[in-house]
């Protein structure tokens, strides 16, 4: 197998694993942030072993990137917090369609670190979203469990592409696996003065949960997905990735019986359609 087969195949085993993690927010019976602080520093964890087996490098060249890291760290614990709150409110479904409005986000906030202005098609990418979000939400009400459900998974997806951006302006000579391990360390760490479940009354069964989303289906999945950028074009990815709420859904309704509705189906389709445009014209 020659090494574009195998990114292929590295990259679609990560996003079908990244697809299962929202199966976590229904199964692990914890608050959101509870979750994320526990996920953060087992895959920290998991990520240090793992650079350790490879001997790759967690050095940090400089005081200044290390606040970086931190400050990244911040953003990502708050876009994990809001994405599973998001699905543990409206399901599954829900939440990893309104995630993937942040494509087209990119391509707002990512012009303001070069001073140039969004492109026509952008707007008309996200014009489209917006009829994909309307689609998905009954009833725009602050009582509706899936408006809420989108709000917040929309606002996960600023800070992911808030992240996604300031993490390839500033950071970019560093390999995924070294950034996720400094960012998931310091979003669990965030988190975790904020949890309220205290660490004795998780139950041995929740830990074995935790310990899975966050080796299995969060280090590996994001160290296999870094390592796929080396032999494919970033749009390619791009494109694969927008197989994960596909993935997600199907995980959800075969695990936890979750049925989405056919506008939630129809909207979601015009949300990836639109993220898919955006990942393949970049």
């Amino acid at each position: 197998m020659d090494d574009r087969k195998r990114s292929l195949l590295s990259v679609h085993v990560a996003i079908l694993f990244l697809g299962v993690t929202g199966l976590f927010s229904k199964l692990v019976e914890l608050p959101a942030i509870d979750i994320i602080a526990y996920r953060g520093i087992l895959a920290a964890a998991t990520l240090f072993t793992i650079l350790g087996v490879t001997r790759g490098t967690i050095r940090i060249h400089n005081l200044q990137h290390l606040a970086l890291m931190i400050g990244l760290g911040f953003l990502l614990g708050i876009h994990w917090v809001s994405y599973f709150y998001s699905m543990q409110v409206s399901g599954v479904a829900v939440g990893m369609i309104a995630l993937f409005t942040y494509p087209v986000m990119t391509v707002f906030i990512e012009p303001l670190f070069h001073g140039d202005k969004p492109k026509t098609k952008d707007v008309f990418c996200g014009l489209i979203m917006l009829v994909g979000v309307a689609l998905i939400v009954p009833d725009f009400s602050i009582s509706n469990s899936i408006t809420i459900g989108i709000f917040w998974g929309g606002f996960s997806a600023f800070f992911f592409s808030l992240r996604n951006v300031l993490q390839k302006h500033y950071l970019s000579q560093y390999g995924g696996v070294t950034s996720m391990l400094y960012q998931s360390f310091f979003a669990g760490i965030v988190a975790l003065p904020f949890i309220s479940m205290p660490i004795t009354n998780i139950t041995t069964h929740q830990w074995l949960l935790l310990l899975v989303l966050a080796s299995i289906f969060t280090a590996l999945p994001h160290s296999l997905f870094a390592s796929s950028l080396r032999h494919l074009k970033a749009k390619s990815v791009g494109l694969i990735a927008s197989l994960q709420p596909l993935y997600g859904t199907l995980f959800a309704f075969w695990v936890l019986s979750e049925q989405p509705s056919i506008s939630t189906l129809f909207g979601g389709l015009i949300i990836l359609s639109a993220a898919a445009y955006e990942s393949y014209s970049a």
